[in-house]
């Protein structure tokens, strides 16, 4: 929407500017005709969230701000139910004291109004008011009965100065000058007195419940901590009494250093059992080689033992040789005797060379030395022998020292991190605790809000809000009509303005006429009907001109899709300039009544047709005219058809092949929908003439009127035209 359209809505629907705001307005002035006046009391409280120096302050290496929480919390406090409540107890309580009016405490009007809620049955409580205590106790256990009763009634379901509905809405709390350290109450009612009373109450009340709640905010968290050193102590002393236990078990006083000592003896055995055992393979060496050396000493023997019997064998070979000489045996007999003696001289010198070889060897040791040797040695390598076994049965030891100890070491490092767990915990708790109670005694110190102002007793009454309710009223009633003005605008199909048609039908607007209820009477809606006829005249001669491939004279159509949209005022309009311009018209329209002929009017003649059961196949305008009319379409210079509205009609579609133009009239005040559209896109498709658009009934700020100089004075259509455009087809 453009700002000329929407200025155009605005002054068609000037009346609902008008008439609504005065409405609205004239409401909130009747509303406001019995205003109250009203007082308001201020208090401002210190609260410190942000610069308050505490306990706590020069632990904190930097400040951490959590002020905006903080004070979110005292507004919740402020204005929970039962701070209201208290609140409100406590205002009563100083009104049923008094026993009259008093200005500095509650009004007359306050009084009256009290005394009238007070049934009767109840005047018991005025007897007790001089005891405050005794009747603020009276009070509260009233409010929290479940039956009802007036004092109920008065602090939980009336709009009296007590209701916590009423203390609730007009009680407020904001921060001062962006700053959460300084806190701003204010409180308005009809009575000075009972706005400072209320405020005094609302200040007394917060300070003690968010002491409170704090208080028991650091209790809860000290009583927390507090179990939880508990249990951590507890669990301290079981660790401790595990690694007792354990070092009791096993007797270990340093494990660590213990398990160094066995790694290291047993290294120390490992090297001594190897020393030791090459002390053996020594000895066992040496004993090898001396037995070795005894077994040369048998073979010397061996050799002069065989050298003594080699000898005795041959001396008793000599021997039987001598007898056997002497005793004068065959010489066969000396011969083998003889032969047995040098047998056995051979025998003695191989004896005699093996005995002298043996004995005279390089290595060769006496026997009584390498038995003495032999003996040391066998005695040392038993002594090695019992040593190892010695050093293998400590070692077996250190090995199952070992075995024992290696589990152990997991046991104790399990313990001792259990232990040192319990430990850290038991600190960490402990200092949690002291931590607690610290803040505790901060919020006990620092934990009030502190009264800058006191709340002032207000001598002069608000100003009246009567004129700003009276001009809220009158913004109301132009939003509604505003909003009247738009629903309206987009609820309506209708075309609203040529921008507004050109879009919606998809065709450039040729010509607006604006409504002519007068067309004899020289208006402005006549100067620019006149205009714009010859405006659209000049149009309808371009496309003619240009269109030559149509047979002549030429056929102009008028055509729309609704009926009543002013299509028989545009054709006497074309006339009255044809006819200006001495030119033969013919005028084909549908017949409205069955006793219409053709008629010859200042130079026009006109044929009424009768819209036959096959409109569509009609193929010329000779044949959609009676025969009997004597129609010859070579007697005209143009043709003006007008068709019937599309929406209930045929369309001509071989008489349109003939037309030279179409001419489209849309009423401005007329939908233009879906039924509209598709009509419009058929009616394109049968025909392939140029289509001229003319929107009738336009608002006049939309036509432009030319200066009266600029055209002639006279009335634009003959007597035919003079109807209504509204009445026309």
């Amino acid at each position: 929407m453009t700002i000329e359209v929407f200025l155009r809505l605005l002054k068609q629907h000037i009346l609902w500017f008008i008439l609504i705001p005065c409405l609205t307005a004239a409401t909130a002035f009747w509303a406001t005709r019995n205003e109250a006046k009203v007082y308001k009391s201020q208090a401002t409280l210190y609260t410190g969230l942000v610069s308050r120096y505490s306990l706590l302050s020069d632990r904190n290496s930097a400040f951490q701000d959590r002020s905006a929480s903080a004070f979110d919390n005292i507004l919740t406090t402020l204005n929970s139910r039962e701070t209201l409540l208290q609140i409100g107890i406590g205002l009563l309580t100083d009104h049923l004291r008094l026993r009259q009016p008093d200005s500095l405490v509650l009004g007359n009007a306050g009084f009256q109004k009290l005394h009238k809620a007070i049934t009767p049955g109840w005047e018991n409580l005025y007897y007790i008011a001089a005891d405050s205590a005794l009747l603020h106790i009276t009070i509260d256990s009233l409010a929290k009965t479940p039956t009802d009763n007036p004092i109920k009634t008065l602090l939980l379901k009336s709009d009296s100065y007590y209701s916590i509905q009423h203390l609730g809405d007009n009680i407020k709390g904001s921060a001062r000058k962006n700053t959460n350290d300084v806190l701003l109450m204010e409180y308005e009612s009809d009575d000075p007195a009972v706005s400072q009373r209320t405020l005094h109450y609302a200040i007394e009340f917060l300070n003690k419940r968010y002491s409170t709640l704090k208080t028991s905010e650091t209790n809860s968290v000290i009583g927390y901590y507090e179990a939880k050193l508990e249990k951590a102590k507890a669990k301290l002393a079981q660790a401790e009494a595990d690694l007792r236990a354990f070092s009791e078990k096993h007797q270990v006083l340093d494990y660590d250093e213990e398990a160094r000592n066995v790694a290291s003896s047993r290294e120390a055995l490992k090297g001594e059992y190897n020393q030791e055992l090459m002390r053996k393979n020594a000895a066992k060496a040496a004993l090898d080689a001396l037995n070795g050396r005894m077994g040369q000493q048998g073979s010397i023997r061996e050799a002069n033992n065989d050298l003594a019997e080699k000898q005795k064998k041959l001396t008793e070979a000599e021997n039987k040789l001598a007898n056997a000489r002497a005793y004068g045996q065959p010489q066969s007999v000396i011969t083998q005797l003889q032969a047995n003696v040098k047998q056995a001289s051979e025998d003695l010198k191989v004896s005699a060379q093996k005995y002298d070889a043996a004995a005279n060897s390089n290595d060769a040791i006496p026997a009584q030395t390498m038995a003495n040797d032999r003996l040391t040695k066998s005695l040392e390598y038993e002594e090695s022998t019992a040593r190892l076994e010695l050093y293998q049965k400590r070692m077996d030891d250190y090995a199952a020292k070992t075995n024992e100890y290696g589990p152990l070491g997991s046991q104790l490092r399990q313990l001792n991190r259990n232990l040192s767990v319990a430990e850290k915990e038991y600190l960490d708790l402990i200092q949690n605790v002291d931590q607690s109670r610290t803040r505790r005694q901060d919020v006990t110190i620092g934990g009030t809000l502190e009264i800058l102002d006191a709340p002032d007793f207000p001598l002069q009454p608000l100003p009246s809000k009567r004129f700003q309710l009276i001009s809220i009223g009158l913004g109301v009633g132009i939003f509604i009509a505003l909003l009247l003005t738009a629903l309206r605008f987009w609820l309506d199909k209708r075309i609203q303005s040529p921008e507004q048609a050109e879009a919606m039908i998809g065709m450039p607007v040729t010509a607006l006429f604006p409504t002519v209820r007068k067309p004899k009477v020289f208006t402005r809606a006549t100067l620019a009907s006149r205009s714009m006829f010859e405006q659209l005249l000049n149009a309808i001669n371009i496309e003619v001109s240009q269109n030559v491939s149509k047979p002549y004279p030429p056929v102009i159509t008028l055509f729309s899709i609704r009926s009543k949209q002013g299509k028989t005022w545009i054709a006497n309009g074309l006339i009255q300039l044809y006819e200006n311009a001495d030119q033969k018209v013919a005028y084909c329209y549908p017949r409205a009544a069955a006793n219409e002929q053709r008629e010859l009017r200042h130079g026009v003649t006109y044929f009424p047709y009768t819209i036959r059961p096959d409109f569509m196949n009609v193929t010329g305008v000779d044949y959609l005219v009676d025969y009997n009319q004597g129609f010859d379409s070579s007697q005209f210079d143009r043709i003006i058809l007008e068709l019937p509205a599309l929406i209930n009609n045929q369309i001509p579609v071989y008489l349109l092949k003939s037309s030279a133009l179409s001419l489209l009239i849309i009423d401005a005040n007329s939908p233009w929908a879906r039924a509209e559209k598709q009509l419009l896109s058929m009616y394109v498709r049968v025909t392939n003439q140029p289509i001229l658009t003319v929107l009738n009934r336009v608002e006049g700020n939309y036509v432009d009127v030319p200066r009266k100089a600029d055209v002639v004075q006279n009335p634009i259509a003959p007597e035919h035209s003079l109807q209504s455009q509204r009445n026309v087809h």
